[in-house]
């Protein structure tokens, strides 16, 4: 990649922000930095100083930053590299904390490994009513089916046990948790959900989609104790792989006093840019005063909402205009009319909420684009930034769309190298045109935000950069990369994981990048990024990691 020369650069970033010599309390020297400028270009610089407030004074040459902050103290990082804090665009915060405390079940490899490890967890954990888990595949199992309650009996029948998918669009039960929800072979599918049954019509145990609410709601309720707990633990993991921010997808009346709390006792670690989960009571309660924007110095801010349009390609719950290659009987699932979601969509932009929307399918798209395109100007909400999380299946004729009704697509790389394994087979090869497609989107100027969507994925932005590089997954399959004329270049990935995140979430004038005026939210990493080769970039590990000029994270 050819950079911007240093000088050029010194003259944009310490112009841009002439603020006079204000007391500074730290200046990083010795660095090998990188970020980008107003135009979005990669530029180096060797020095960085921020004041007393966390915001940066100057960045550039050594010469030019220490003339702007005479009294500070220096850190010499001897040649480290450094950039930007990262962005996640799309994470579920409590679930990566549910995750790290409960049973995590993202590595097994087969269906013999995952009932072993069940049982294992159960019995080091006699003092749970319930055993909880998370991360579960069958695609990766190799089954061909979903596993079964009576399955999931032989590893623990004493117990209700209650275990997500990976994608969270589907629950495996044991028949304890089946007899406690009242779900027989009769219970009737829900609108927006599906009881998987068997040949003869047997429910099998796996719930997806609206079908898990049955479940959920003879779910005990965590505790505060519990949720901080959560937090607690996610924010640990988030700091310790780079991020500095995160657009938290859909959150809970409980969620967000939590996170109040922890912003008025300084104990947010990351910033976090939350969207209410709905538009429901949870809405109705916290849209009472319109959008919260810059809550406890900046580390807060509730002003989207998250609704759902279909499921998940995985669990064969996203919405498809055309049958399932691999299941001619099924479309899967839209989740609601399209008077409802226009309902939703008009209630939260009445009250001045960027709306955000998941929709995986090519049909939950279009659904969602078209009542975009109809809402949008009928309420005068074009300059807030509504999107498509996921955007995953597109039609070609649906990409323009993004651009012409201004929608950003929220897109998570290694969501493909993920889906690999499965999605061809899913959708077909012609679909595959208009999927995970994130060069037709640049191509046409639409501002990609990435992320990961943590807990599905790993919520490492450095496996999500090589995933956006090299269209390969961490083993290097396949060799050409799958589907490489989707890639992304370095600075593009780079841009979407930090200044075009930062618009995502109205927030590219404080977070992004490091230019005088923002937030000194950076990283120390151990390897060059834009030297290295893109096949190890996921091998990059972060040393330390600085919120608003404040370090909350150092390996050890």
């Amino acid at each position: 990649m050819r950079l911007k020369p240093l000088q050029s650069a010194l003259s944009i970033l310490i112009a841009a922000g002439a603020m006079g010599a204000a007391h500074a309390d730290t200046v990083i020297d010795n660095a090998n930095g990188y970020t980008l400028n107003a135009r979005g270009d990669v530029v180096q610089f060797a020095s960085l100083a921020f004041d007393d407030k966390g915001r940066i004074i100057a960045v550039g040459a050594a010469k030019e930053v220490a003339a702007r902050a005479p009294n500070a103290k220096h850190v010499d990082l001897q040649g480290r590299t450094v950039l930007p804090g990262l962005i996640d665009a799309h994470g579920h915060v409590f679930g990566l904390g549910a995750m790290l405390t409960q049973l995590d079940l993202s590595t097994s490899t087969s269906l013999d490994g995952a009932l072993k490890a069940i049982g294992d967890y159960a019995r080091a954990n006699p003092q749970q009513a319930w055993v909880r888990g998370r991360g579960w595949n069958q695609e990766i199992w190799k089954l061909g089916r979903f596993p079964t309650a009576r399955e999931l009996d032989g590893a623990v029948a004493d117990r209700p046990v209650w275990l997500e998918r990976v994608d969270g669009h589907a629950g495996w039960a044991n028949s304890r948790v089946l007899a406690l929800a009242g779900i027989t072979d009769k219970t009737p599918d829900p609108a927006g959900g599906k009881i998987v049954r068997d040949a003869n019509g047997v429910a099998t145990g796996v719930l997806v989609d609206a079908a898990q609410q049955l479940v959920t709601k003879v779910l005990p309720h965590e505790t505060e104790q519990e949720g901080r707990m959560m937090l607690d633990r996610a924010l640990e993991n988030m700091a310790s792989v780079g991020l500095t921010s995160v657009h938290d997808a859909g959150i809970t009346v409980g969620e967000d006093k939590l996170y109040r709390d922890y912003a008025d006792h300084d104990k947010l670690t990351a910033r976090i840019y939350a969207m209410i989960g709905g538009t429901g009571p949870d809405f109705d309660q916290l849209a009472k005063n319109g959008p919260l924007l810059n809550y406890g110095h900046d580390m807060y801010a509730l002003r989207a909402v998250k609704l759902y349009a279909d499921g998940a390609l995985g669990s064969r719950g996203a919405a498809l205009l055309a049958p399932y290659s691999d299941d001619p009987h099924s479309h899967g699932l839209l989740f609601h009319t399209n008077k409802e979601i226009d309902a939703m969509i008009t209630k939260a932009i009445r009250k001045g909420y960027q709306v955000n929307v998941h929709a995986i399918g090519d049909a939950g798209n279009k659904q969602i684009l078209d009542t975009f395109a109809k809402e949008i100007p009928a309420n005068k909400a074009g300059d807030k930034r509504h999107r498509i999380e996921h955007a995953q299946v597109v039609t070609l004729n649906d990409i323009p769309r993004f651009k012409s009704i201004g929608i950003i697509p929220s897109m998570q790389p290694t969501h493909a190298t993920s889906d690999k394994n499965m999605a061809e087979t899913r959708i077909g090869a012609d679909r595959m045109k208009g999927a995970y497609a994130w060069r037709s989107f640049l191509a046409q100027g639409s501002r990609i935000a990435c992320g990961s969507d943590f807990p599905v994925e790993a919520p490492n932005p450095f496996f999500g950069i090589h995933a956006a590089v090299t269209r390969q997954d961490k083993d290097g399959a396949p060799i050409a990369g799958w589907y490489p004329e989707q890639e992304m270049s370095l600075k593009e990935a780079f841009r979407c994981f930090t200044l075009d995140a930062a618009y995502a979430g109205h927030q590219e004038k404080t977070l992004g990048s490091l230019e005088a005026g923002k937030y000194a939210d950076f990283i120390v990493i151990d390897r060059d990024l834009f030297k290295m080769s893109p096949y190890d970039i996921y091998k990059t590990t972060v040393l330390e990691t600085w919120v608003g000029g404040r370090q909350v994270y150092q390996k050890k």
